[in-house]
């Protein structure tokens, strides 16, 4: 992120252009030592006098300034990572006005804009107080508002829209949600099968694979985040609640996703175990429990999204086609501080807190965050 230079910029295309001080100040009408003092930084020019400076040059007048109102994806990339680690190290009210100073700087930039929302509805958490924690949405609502009405990328814009919705859930305002979101724009048609029968015809079977594999990923990604709402539904039906159960798992099991994306079986075991011990199965309640801290402290680490050897064409499209790429939208130390909190303080399972085997689950989960605290220790 450059800050606004013009100094160094006139050195520079005045050095690129064999010009000396005393020929710019001629041609702008000004004194060679005032041209100086542009170029220490000392003072700037008289903002009528900036079109002839950039035209002299044939630059922008934002190039002249050194100004840069957008941020590449590689840049939005390296700064989320940086925050991640800040928010996971530094004092929160820190971090957040950091992140708020990035935004005003770069209110143009919709890309950051939409990944400034993002971390501050991931790590609004971390607040304790509830009415701070609100302030926090708030301002992310504002910021996905602005990413949607201002943003001529379409797919930003409909992401922008399901936080925005997401922020207005979390504060607990669902009929604005409703009034966003509705009538949802349900469709029955993809194109995904149209375009690999495109590259197919074409003799490009590689690109009809990748094509198709993306789809099956995210359909099985979005089929994945469904089931668990559709199971939460169920529990007035114990017949569909029990069948939504075993299909979870066999999707689960037929795409592998303890290891393809582990995230999201964490939080279906998670949901299902908070499910159960409203139906009043305590011993399921603790079963899917223990498998949510056999996964969490498995060897998935570091969490990033990724392929494998089925969906073996899908690491470069994430790369590629995420500004965050792989990377998580939370630091690793936060994950597993999370991970910890879903369980022990989740007031869900209470009734379980004098049960053995959930005391040896949060022992166990406690003791994986504090395996990550000494690794980033012996680094």
């Amino acid at each position: 992120m450059k800050e606004i230079n013009l100094g160094h910029v006139l050195i520079k295309y005045r050095h690129k252009h064999g010009i000396t001080q005393d020929e710019l100040a001629a041609y702008m009408g000004v004194s060679k030592a005032a041209v100086s003092k542009w170029e220490t930084g000392t003072t700037y020019p008289d903002i009528s006098l900036l079109p002839r400076l950039a035209t002299f040059f044939n630059i922008s007048i934002d190039e002249l300034m050194g100004y840069e109102p957008q941020m590449t994806k590689e840049d939005i990339r390296k700064l989320y990572h940086q925050l991640t680690i800040d928010f996971s190290s530094l004092p929160i009210d820190t971090v957040l006005e950091h992140c708020r100073e990035i935004a005003k700087k770069y209110f143009s930039c919709f890309p950051l804009l939409f990944q400034i929302g993002s971390l501050f509805v991931n790590h609004s958490m971390l607040v304790k107080d509830p009415d701070k924690t609100a302030q926090i949405l708030e301002e992310a609502k504002m910021l996905f508002i602005r990413v949607k009405t201002e943003t001529d990328d379409i797919e930003l814009a409909k992401q922008a829209l399901n936080m925005e919705a997401l922020c207005l859930l979390t504060l607990g305002r669902p009929n604005e949600v409703l009034d966003l979101l509705e009538p949802a724009q349900l469709s029955l048609t993809f194109s995904e099968p149209l375009l690999a029968s495109a590259y197919k015809r074409m003799g490009k079977t590689d690109a009809a694979k990748s094509i198709l594999q993306i789809g099956i990923y995210q359909s099985t990604i979005r089929l994945l985040n469904l089931l668990p709402s559709y199971l939460n539904l169920c529990l007035d039906q114990s017949i569909a609640f029990e069948e939504t159960y075993k299909r979870i798992v066999a999707i689960s099991e037929a795409f592998q996703i303890q290891t393809l994306h582990p995230s999201l079986l964490m939080s279906f075991y998670i949901s299902a175990a908070q499910d159960y011990l409203t139906l009043g199965k305590t011993e399921k309640a603790l079963d899917l429990l223990e498998q949510y801290a056999q996964l969490v402290t498995s060897d998935i680490y570091p969490l990033r999204l990724h392929g494998d050897y089925y969906f073996d064409q899908l690491d470069e499209w994430l790369e590629q086609t995420l500004v965050l790429g792989s990377d998580l939208p939370r630091n690793e130390t936060i994950i597993r501080r999370s991970m910890t909190e879903a369980v022990k303080n989740n007031p869900a399972f209470t009734p379980l807190k004098n049960y053995p085997r959930f005391q040896s689950i949060i022992k166990r989960l406690e003791v994986n965050e504090e395996g990550e605290y000494a690794s980033n220790y012996n680094r």
